[in-house]
């Protein structure tokens, strides 16, 4: 289960938007081991793609860098999907290399309704989670 603050899921929500109507992308960090979304980061799509997002290997060198200095760990990665469900794609399974992430996808394909779901991915095995938001951890 994926327990994250309100707060959070607006800046990812307000992310997937402003990058509409290519997919938008980013991670979430917080203290290693606690499995708790604290930081949001949003990093660019380096394809600039309506259907495909990969981070820019050299931003993304720099935020695991920063991460691991923190002593933190990417709790969520998340990304949209323009035009289709909030489901991962073939694609976003098979980059899938952080067992520990919690997977978040946005769906933007409708203007007035966004769907906000979460997965954990491991071995190729997708599997849908629950979402607990909160307005403060306790």
């Amino acid at each position: 289960m994926l327990t994250i603050e309100r707060a959070l899921v607006d800046l990812i929500v307000a992310h997937a938007r402003a990058d509409h109507p290519d997919e938008a992308c980013g991670v979430i960090a917080g203290p290693a081991g606690s499995d708790r979304p604290v930081r949001h980061i949003a990093m660019a799509n380096a394809e600039r793609s309506p259907t495909f997002y990969r981070f820019d290997s050299q931003e993304q060198l720099k935020v695991w860098r920063e991460m691991d200095d923190r002593d933190e760990e990417p709790v969520v990665i998340y990304h949209s999907h323009t035009a289709t469900e909030a489901y991962p794609s073939r694609t976003d399974v098979s980059y899938a290399a952080e067992p520990n992430a919690h997977y978040v996808l946005v769906s933007t394909r409708d203007a007035d309704d966004v769907e906000f779901r979460s997965y954990r991915i491991l071995d190729g095995e997708v599997t849908e989670e629950e979402v607990t938001v909160v307005d403060a951890y306790a």
